[in-house]
């Protein structure tokens, strides 16, 4: 006489399936924060990268300050940004990462920075100009026309200029003192112009358990590309890499330690456009896709 199935396998052989396959859930949400002149729609390419090879991961990118809006001054944007990324990391506690392009790149710096309880895991700073930009480019005479690199701190190093972002963020390596002098918000992350919120931001900075900085030498907008990287221009604008600055050495935010950490990734990219950082897969499958779970 046969005996009946033992029914308690079903429940194990189902549980052992369930394990078995692929999760779609546990990945972190994913932050994005546009840059200057654009918004949410030039992100749809990077959002599907993400959803394609890791299914059900909550995919934002912030719909604010888009376009013309890009343009106004870069602590106002922070307060906005702030606002509206404090509610997608308080419903997400087992942290957030924050994937920012160009001018956003240095929002988000701002952000890690003035938020003392922030969650972000990884921050991946997508071809951003971190040192600061000068340089001729397309977005800087579609701001000021009429004016080239070396007579634009004329507009920026005073209380008017702060009212364009760019100028927020412009580094004149001919100007430095000028720049030290009128600079309120680059010189404030980097710590060159000192502060009395300097250990905390830096203390705040430090939460982040992975920071990823992507650039490369055919970007065209960012100048010079090595400040995707933290490098930028001496006196006579040969470039000084990261480790050699000022601002590394003295571990003014926090960016030597991360470092010995060993929680400073770089990855450099030739061929690739300002514009085109953000939907080249091959740089998201070797410079982004890993650090997003």
């Amino acid at each position: 006489m046969r005996k009946p199935a033992d029914s308690r396998g079903a429940p194990l052989l189902l549980l052992l399936l369930l394990l078995l396959l692929p999760r779609t859930d546990g990945y972190k949400p994913v932050i994005i924060v546009h840059g200057i002149l654009d918004g949410p729609k030039q992100f749809q390419m990077l959002s599907h990268f993400i959803t394609k090879v890791h299914p059900g991961t909550e995919v934002t990118v912030i719909d604010l300050y888009d376009d013309l809006s890009s343009l106004k001054p870069m602590w106002r944007q922070v307060r906005g940004f702030r606002m509206a990324v404090d509610p997608i990391m308080q419903q997400a506690p087992e942290g957030v990462h924050l994937l920012c392009f160009s001018q956003g790149g240095l929002i988000c710096r701002a952000l890690l920075s003035t938020i003392p309880d922030h969650n972000v895991h990884t921050f991946i700073s997508l071809s951003s100009p971190q040192a600061g930009q000068y340089g001729d480019t397309d977005y800087l005479r579609w701001v000021f026309p009429e004016h080239v690199k070396k007579t634009v701190f004329h507009i920026c190093y005073n209380r008017y200029g702060q009212k364009f972002s760019i100028c927020d963020y412009w580094n004149d390596p001919h100007h430095r003192s000028r720049y030290l002098q009128s600079s309120t918000f680059l010189a404030l992350l980097n710590g060159e112009r000192p502060h009395k919120q300097m250990k905390a931001w830096r203390e705040n900075f430090l939460r982040i358990r992975k920071l990823v900085l992507i650039g490369g030498p055919d970007d065209g907008v960012i100048t010079p590309w090595q400040s995707s990287h933290f490098g930028f221009y001496d006196s006579d604008e040969h470039v000084v890499q990261m480790r050699n600055q000022e601002y590394y050495i003295r571990d003014s935010f926090g960016l030597k330690t991360l470092d010995a950490r060993g929680d400073l990734s770089v990855c450099v990219h030739s061929g690739v456009q300002h514009v085109f950082w953000h939907s080249n897969y091959t740089v998201f499958s070797s410079c982004i896709e890993e650090w997003l779970t």
